[in-house]
């Protein structure tokens, strides 16, 4: 029924792709400028090689499903990826629930599918949401297994004053509103939406000098944002997303950015992906609470459904009402390196630490790393 192809200069800004993408059960982190962006970006300037899957109809040649992927090498050993390049917190296969399925009972596309992945030590694949498409099945893995922490959405209400009541405890909601008195006599506070090159920009070049001091490596992962090719990427999805898929909020003071957030609007959500604040300057007056509830504000008015904080367990999400959902991964491994080194990475803390460090000096040399074993999945968002 399907023809299967590895197609690793595809397009993901043709039409075919945003019709497919538009019908499937695929995340924000599959649309078109998304994936785009990241295999020019990120993919083919860092460590990795495209391994881009195309399903096709055999009668019609209609796309009927993407799995994009990336091949990384760690020293010896072939890894096989989800092309997330540690921005992208959830995965899907890009298809829609019927033909995902009438794929999985095709034996012959199942099996060609599964030839394209090899040769490679270890096949792994992490932040599935809970109800994702069932990736294990056509790639011939048991099960899930846990990644250990959850994603957070929070419910918007038809109303602000209604999602306040309900997803905010009142003695916070009273805090929230003093802050934001105290915020107002300091100066011309302003919330927005940014739009035009120039304004992102300015608000990107805020968020690196705010997140350079907060996520300087010291107590966790070191801020992506601070990589040259990481900083283009977001701001590249920024500008071609601007107006709809992207969303570049700022809090101004007298004119001077002091926190701002990048979201990814999707369906009837918003998912919040990227968030700093002048912490030296306006901590005290919770800048970067206040941010998060005017997005909330702002979704409200525009109609969406959804505030979704995506992966991580950071304290904030449930503070704004955010509920957690598991997040899963799947391997399997290739060879007995792949499976040792799958062990070694589960098991040594260390192992996932030293992985993490010698992948980002990697993506600043742009060469390849040379770490023995991949850094786990779960270290993709640490710094979100």
């Amino acid at each position: 029924m399907f023809e299967v192809t590895a197609e690793d200069a595809f397009d993901f800004r043709s039409t075919e792709y945003a019709e497919l993408f538009a019908s499937s059960a695929a995340t924000a982190f599959q649309h078109p400028i998304w994936l785009a962006q990241l295999y020019e970006r990120l993919v083919r300037q860092g460590a990795a090689t495209p391994l881009i899957i195309v399903v096709r109809a055999h009668a019609s040649g209609k796309l009927a499903m993407v799995l994009p992927l990336v091949r990384r090498r760690y020293t010896l050993l072939k890894v096989v990826e989800f092309a997330d390049m540690r921005v992208s917190d959830y995965v899907s296969p890009v298809a829609d629930e019927e033909i995902f399925s009438r794929i999985l009972s095709d034996g012959r596309t199942v099996a060609a599918i599964r030839k394209h992945l090899r040769p490679y030590d270890l096949l792994r694949i992490g932040k599935l949401a809970d109800r994702s498409l069932a990736m294990e099945r056509l790639l011939g893995i048991d099960k899930r297994d846990s990644m250990g922490m959850s994603a957070y959405t929070s419910k918007l209400e038809p109303t602000f004053a209604g999602w306040r009541e309900h997803r905010l405890d009142q003695s916070y909601r009273k805090e929230l509103d003093k802050k934001s008195r105290q915020l107002n006599r300091m100066g011309e506070a302003r919330f927005e939406c940014v739009d035009g090159a120039a304004a992102v920009r300015t608000t990107f070049d805020a968020l690196k000098v705010y997140r350079g001091k907060r996520f300087d490596g010291s107590n966790g992962p070191a801020d992506l944002l601070q990589l040259p090719s990481y900083f283009d990427f977001y701001l590249a999805v920024a500008n071609e997303g601007c107006g709809g898929f992207a969303r570049t909020y700022a809090f101004w003071m007298n004119g001077r950015p002091i926190a701002g957030a990048l979201g990814l609007q999707h369906r009837d959500s918003l998912l919040v992906i990227l968030g700093g604040f002048d912490e030296a300057g306006y901590r005290k007056q919770s800048i970067g609470s206040l941010m998060f509830e005017q997005i909330a504000r702002d979704c409200i008015e525009r109609g969406e459904h959804y505030l979704d904080f995506t992966i991580g367990d950071e304290p904030y999400k449930r503070i704004f009402g955010g509920r957690p959902s598991p997040m899963w991964q799947i391997y399997r491994a290739g060879s007995p390196l792949g499976y040792a080194a799958h062990l070694t990475v589960e098991k040594l803390p260390a192992a996932k630490a030293l992985a993490r460090r010698m992948l980002e000096a990697a993506h600043v040399k742009k060469a390849k790393p040379s770490v023995m074993v991949p850094p786990a999945s779960d270290e993709a968002a640490e710094s979100s």
